[in-house]
């Protein structure tokens, strides 16, 4: 189980950066809930770092009370998520380069 945890908390650390990577690069946020906290807060970085704080909370939460199926299908949809994120990043990059 706590290889779960770290797996989690490694995602949450690349979705961060991943996203920090699309707020540097002018692609606006796609979750409502992490949109608003970007704007809401001092700083787009301070709204996100509120988010994955949270985010980091649920997952204890999740290992702490045993949910490991859980834990393990939200590792699943997060990886994809980066997953995405950096092929997004990646596309845009080779548009407003020229290569593609």
């Amino acid at each position: 189980m706590t290889q779960l945890m770290f797996q989690y908390s490694y995602l949450q650390m690349l979705d961060f950066l991943t996203t920090v990577a699309f707020l540097v690069n002018g692609v606006q946020e796609g979750n409502p809930l992490v949109k608003w906290a970007i704007q809401t807060f001092p700083s787009p970085i301070a709204g996100l770092a509120f988010i994955k704080i949270l985010a980091v909370l649920l997952g204890l939460t999740c290992w702490y009370s045993g949910r490991e199926r859980l834990l393990t299908r939200i590792n699943m949809g997060f990886a994809v998520l980066v997953a995405w994120n950096l092929l997004t990043l990646i596309v845009k990059s080779a548009h407003s380069s020229g290569l593609v």
